[in-house]
């Protein structure tokens, strides 16, 4: 008998996608692929975005050649009508709460398990079963994962004798050091594919059929398995050894440090997360990486990205609308545009000015300029998890709705983390250089150079300071309003900022 055809969503692009039970010389499973142009409609996406995923996918059916029938559709539903008609196919479980509504709805759609992730469905809900309620912490699933998977593991015991390496891994950047000096990270040569994808995306905008936010430079990111891996050879190699000490600080020169960038390609499916852990624990065992950067890079990959991933799935749909501290502003017109210019806060404006033109930012940024900003001055957790998605090569919804609503807005109201991620400027001024030549003081709350983030630091504690008094890691930083005799002149410097850039 045939095999059915196998349908792969545009995320799931690596050698571990298509249909294992048909993958033999004689019964490999033909493939189905659909470009829906519904998609890029839904959503105002980063120009880089939308260029890296049409990249990929053109070029992974190039790869395929005639095994697979690829369709360009204005939806999922007409293209695979268009491409098997009545006919049964198989996917495996998609990455979004739409994409497996869509799926399911689909009587001639056979669901396989999800793949491109280190731990099951079913095995995570095995792991939170037997931990009750708040005590879900991604410590612990991150021990769990490692045990689980004999990842950086002696024995029993972690490698090293500890779990845990952060505090090796929060120095700030070299004093006067303009970059880390690190190799130069690993990008990718444009071709004819990615000029077809460029002319696509011009004709699209002229048309009025879809509009973009953000800048579409020389692709920057892995488009194939060929690259991803490339990219993925290049870091252990060359920059993985950097790459702890200083994953938590910023320089305005020098935005990607010693980060992987492997965050797109894993999230097309072009790497598989075990691929990536084991050559770095490889690199540790041949004494070519320090433990502490090793640790670092394992923990993002098998401890939070997973975490992520079977979160989004675990706290359902309802969690999308959580909101806990009641926040509804809307986000300013500068942000949604990503107009740099409008921006006087140096820190901000050179994040912003990262994000429009590479669609990329590593996680400090993200979650201490980007989202700090938003937590402090109340912007509707839907809107900031709508622009994240929306403006990051990297983001998908099962990314951005638990690290936004859960971590950087604190919507969940502590489900997912035991406090608000937000700070005033003396923690920028620390972990960058971003402070130094700014219009703004960061250890001025009020006046004319008064940072914005201390500012709104204070006014934010001050508008929860009911909540967050019981909460244990911020409960100090509470107590510390009643130390401020400024404090009715800071609420008003708050106050007066609104709509208008910092």
């Amino acid at each position: 008998m045939a095999a059915r055809p196998h349908w792969l969503f545009g995320d799931q692009l690596g050698p571990h996608f298509p249909d294992p039970r048909h993958n033999g010389p004689d019964t490999r499973a033909p493939l189905v692929m659909i470009e829906a142009r519904s998609v890029l409609r839904r959503r105002r996406f980063h120009r880089a975005k939308a260029h890296l995923l049409l990249s990929a996918m053109r070029h992974r059916a190039a790869e395929l050649g005639d095994r697979v029938v690829y369709v360009q559709a204005d939806t999922y539903r007409e293209g695979l009508a268009e491409a098997v008609g009545r006919d049964r196919v198989t996917v495996c479980h998609p990455t979004s709460r739409r994409a497996l509504e869509l799926v399911r709805s689909l009587p001639a759609v056979e669901v396989l398990p999800a793949r491109g992730f280190l731990v099951s469905h079913t095995d995570f809900a095995d792991w939170a079963a037997a931990h009750a309620r708040g005590r879900m912490r991604m410590e612990d699933f991150y021990r769990w994962v490692r045990t689980g998977h004999d990842l950086l593991m002696d024995g029993d015991a972690p490698a090293g004798g500890r779990w845990n390496l952060d505090q090796d891994n929060r120095e700030p950047p070299p004093r006067t050091a303009r970059t880390l000096g690190a190799p130069a990270p690993w990008r990718p040569t444009e071709d004819e594919i990615d000029e077809r994808v460029r002319h696509d995306l011009d004709r699209w905008e002229r048309d009025g059929t879809v509009a973009f936010v953000g800048r579409d430079g020389p692709r920057g990111f892995p488009a194939t398995r060929r690259e991803a891996l490339a990219s993925l050879r290049h870091f252990i190699t060359h920059r993985l050894p950097g790459f702890g000490p200083h994953e938590d600080a910023m320089l305005a020169a020098d935005p990607v440090m010693c980060h992987s960038l492997l965050s797109a390609p894993l999230n097309l499916g072009l790497l598989h997360p075990a691929e990536c852990v084991d050559r770095a624990e490889r690199a540790w065992r041949d004494g070519a990486a320090p433990l502490n950067s090793v640790e670092g890079f394992i923990r993002q990959i098998a401890g939070w990205r997973e975490y992520v991933w079977h979160l989004y799935w675990h706290f359902g749909e309802d969690y999308r609308s959580r909101n806990a501290l009641g926040h509804t502003a809307p986000l300013p017109v500068w942000f949604l545009e990503l107009d740099a210019e409008a921006v006087a806060a140096r820190c901000l404006s050179t994040v912003l000015a990262q994000v429009r033109d590479t669609g990329w930012t590593h996680h400090i940024p993200r979650l201490m300029v980007l989202g700090s900003r938003a937590l402090q001055d109340g912007w509707d957790p839907a809107a900031v998890t709508d622009w994240f998605h929306r403006c990051f090569v990297d983001g998908y919804d099962w990314v951005m709705l638990p690290n936004v609503v859960g971590m950087s807005q604190y919507a969940d109201g502590g489900l997912m983390t035991t406090k608000p991620y937000t700070s005033g400027g003396a923690y920028l001024n620390r972990m960058s250089d971003l402070c130094g030549p700014c219009a703004y003081r960061p250890q001025e709350r009020t006046g004319e150079r008064a940072c914005p983030y201390t500012t709104g630091y204070w006014a934010f504690l001050h508008r929860h300071r009911e909540r967050l008094s019981r909460n244990h890691r911020v409960a100090r930083a509470v107590r510390g309003l009643d130390r401020l005799a400024d404090l009715p002149e800071v609420l008003e410097k708050a106050a007066a900022r609104g709509d208008a850039p910092p």
